[in-house]
């Protein structure tokens, strides 16, 4: 087992299942601030298990310096009412799964109020989904851009839509559409959740060892 307990990640809106598996298995999680913003990636959009199978929620998003913007410095876009339209995909794609209704109050106020900026925004809807896993880590935030210590496990690049994440399988659990699409593994952590509720923390820690070999 690594006995490195820190992991540098990116900042991701409801970041897949194989992203809170690796935060599962360490003490603390430093989310980078200072890169300049990539587009295309899980740091502004999250992938749900609807009716029609795989679908992506994108949040848009306002960069102030254009191409050279901080992660710090982007902002939601207001022009667009995207917090309602995800929020009505989310219920739609899920509210007859198993844990929708139990976990549902949560997470609507984070679809129904205004927020700013993209980081904040993710940390705070990160924090609360780990507390509804009931998995405590210490989230912390880069002083500078990182770029190499090696006493931190860097995940920022790994964990990405344009390819696939190896390093481990996730073993399949039930999910509401599966009989007509099959398993669609590392959808967003909240395809998990709603179909596992209280048993998603024993499905992370299950797996994370892989990851920290």
């Amino acid at each position: 087992m690594d006995e490195r307990k820190t992991v540098l990640l990116s900042t991701a809106y409801l970041p897949p299942v194989h992203y809170f598996a690796i935060v599962a298995g360490v003490k603390e999680v430093l989310i980078e601030k200072f890169e300049t913003y990539p587009k295309q990636t899980y740091r502004n959009r999250c992938e749900i298990y609807s009716a029609n199978g795989r679908i992506p929620l994108i949040v848009p998003v306002h960069r102030p310096d254009g191409n050279h913007t901080m992660t710090k410095d982007v902002l939601l876009s207001m022009h667009e009412n995207w917090q309602i339209l995800h929020w009505r995909a989310i219920k739609t794609a899920y509210a007859n799964s198993p844990f929708f209704l139990y976990y549902q109050d949560e997470l609507e106020p984070f679809f129904n109020e205004k927020a700013n900026k993209l980081l904040d925004f993710n940390t705070q809807l990160m924090k609360v989904i780990l507390d509804l896993i009931g998995i405590k880590v210490k989230i912390s935030y880069t002083s500078d851009f990182i770029l190499d210590r090696p006493e931190v496990l860097d995940y920022r690049w790994k964990i990405t839509p344009k390819k696939i994440f190896d390093e481990f399988d996730l073993v399949e659990y039930y999910q509401s559409f599966s009989e007509k699409h099959g398993f669609i593994p590392n959808l967003s952590i909240i395809d998990l959740l709603f179909n596992l509720g209280p048993e998603t923390a024993e499905y992370l820690l299950k797996d994370n060892g892989r990851v920290l070999e």
